[in-house]
């Protein structure tokens, strides 16, 4: 176990316990928590290694720095009280606008 924060508080940190087809299942702060590749996109192509390298800043904060992807905890258990989705590096090469005077 991992003491962070004010002296007597216990954080037990976060881990990716398992990745599937699906989603992403984490144990952070004690409990279990799913990330569905619908609601959580950024982890879908991801490599499994970029994914496996979570950490917990500060209690119930989840980061994964190699994906540039920071979440509370609050967001994974409501999805839907946080409507805010980042654009995944896909969906923003098909936004970009090509120049037509390049070719």
């Amino acid at each position: 176990m991992k003491s962070l924060g004010k002296p007597g508080k216990i954080f037990l940190g976060c881990e990716v316990a398992n990745i599937s087809p699906f989603g992403v299942w984490v144990l952070a702060s004690g409990n279990e928590y799913f990330l569905d590749h619908k609601k959580f996109p950024w982890f879908k192509a991801a490599a499994v290694e970029d994914v496996l390298q979570v950490e917990s800043p500060r209690p119930g904060h989840l980061r994964w720095p190699l994906l540039d992807v920071d979440l509370h905890l609050d967001s994974i258990e409501s999805p839907e009280q946080f409507p805010l989705i980042a654009r995944t590096a896909k969906d923003k090469k098909r936004s970009v606008k090509r120049n037509p005077a390049r070719t």
